[in-house]
């Protein structure tokens, strides 16, 4: 029997690749002739490099950039095992897990060291960067990202530093000649966790301001300023971003990845499924096991494991999904392609202790797999 083994991380507890490890252990400790093809996942946020890296036999660069709040930090972003494409994570550079609670601030918070990881990976000679834009701490527009690639912002008094979402309202000019040249020989995909717009309602600063650190005076003034933001964009550079699906994501910084860089936005499973070659390894199985830390009814609206059933149900297998926790709704996920659902938990306990022991955890929940597979009922 071919097993596909295809899950997501376990949010602060395990990489995708543990998860799958420890599942295919439990699994062959009861069905030793069994395969087990591991194959880690991610959706374009945390874990999005290292599910890359561990399927393409890539590696992990280390680079020192600037923070939210410009300063110096150890980041990082992978490279694919044939070195022609990198896979970066905003978040570690421009993460909201990069500051303390009292120190968020959309009006302030850049995107600034993302830029200076697109820029290293161009040093490092790639034609493709795949850029994950879930997590920021951010709202500027994708303004400082695009600085640290070169554009230059000028204001009523001449050349400006745009830093933070606050000082997009001085912005008066935007000037690309200085945009390094080797971007326009590279392909830029954008993983996008979310589809909202720039601004309005539903836009970047009315809906995620304020887990950022805006109040509401300060979140009415930042989505002022996007929208003057994009209309600069849309009369200097002729391009259309405030109404764009996804142009939203990272505070805005979708809109400037499109602006500025000529960036293509999807969804972050299909863009990482696509890059590890899911559907085939799904076609070739006899089944398939995915799962997350923690699974409901939204798990259905661009969740690693709701692609994964998808691709299951595509070509006819059958397809269990593992969660360290299920909620009350999570039977709705029947109705979109699971054939299965299977916590780990295995007595009443608090989160913690779930968390310190989900490996073993993971690992028996494999052997009860394997004991109802060997039933053949």
């Amino acid at each position: 029997m071919n097993i596909l083994i295809a899950p997501d991380s376990f949010k602060d507890c395990l990489s995708a690749m543990e998860v799958a490890a420890a599942l295919g252990r439990g699994i062959q400790k009861i069905l030793p002739d069994a395969s087990c093809s591991l194959l880690p996942l991610a959706d374009g946020g945390e874990g999005t490099v290292e599910a890359v890296i561990d399927a393409t036999d890539g590696k992990r660069r280390e680079v020192l950039v600037l923070d939210p709040l410009m300063r110096e930090v150890n980041s990082f972003y992978g490279i694919t095992g044939d070195g022609g494409t990198a896979v970066i994570e905003m978040a570690a550079a421009s993460g909201i897990e990069l500051l303390v609670p009292e120190e968020r601030d959309p009006w302030l918070t850049s995107t600034f060291g993302t830029g200076q990881l697109i820029r290293d990976a161009l040093d490092q000679g790639v034609k493709k960067i795949l850029l994950g834009i879930g997590g920021s701490a951010t709202n500027d527009g994708g303004s400082g990202m695009a600085q640290a690639l070169g554009v230059v912002f000028r204001g009523k008094q001449g050349t400006m530093e745009v830093r933070g979402g606050g000082a997009l309202s001085e912005v008066e000019q935007i000037h690309l000649d200085g945009l390094d040249p080797r971007l326009a020989a590279v392909e830029i995909i954008v993983a996008c966790d979310v589809d909202n717009p720039l601004t309005g309602p539903r836009g970047a600063s009315v809906v995620y301001g304020p887990q950022k650190g805006a109040d509401g005076a300060m979140v009415k003034k930042l989505d002022r300023n996007l929208l003057h933001f994009a209309e600069l964009i849309r009369d200097q550079l002729g391009k259309e971003v405030n109404t764009l699906a996804g142009a939203g994501a990272a505070g805005g910084l979708g809109a400037g990845l499109v602006a500025f860089l000529d960036a293509s936005l999807t969804l972050g499973f299909d863009m990482v499924a696509g890059l590890v070659g899911l559907e085939e390894k799904v076609r070739e199985a006899d089944l398939v096991l995915t799962g997350e830390g923690k699974m409901d009814a939204q798990t259905r609206f661009g969740k690693t494991p709701f692609g994964v059933a998808q691709l299951a149900r595509k070509h006819g297998k059958f397809v269990i999904a593992v969660a360290g926790t299920l909620d009350e709704d999570a039977g709705e996920l029947y109705e979109a392609g699971f054939d299965l659902l299977m916590p780990i938990q295995e007595k009443p306990g608090d989160l913690e202790t779930s968390l310190k022991n989900a490996e073993q955890l993971l690992e028996r929940t494999g052997e009860r797999l394997a004991r109802l597979l060997r039933m053949k009922i």
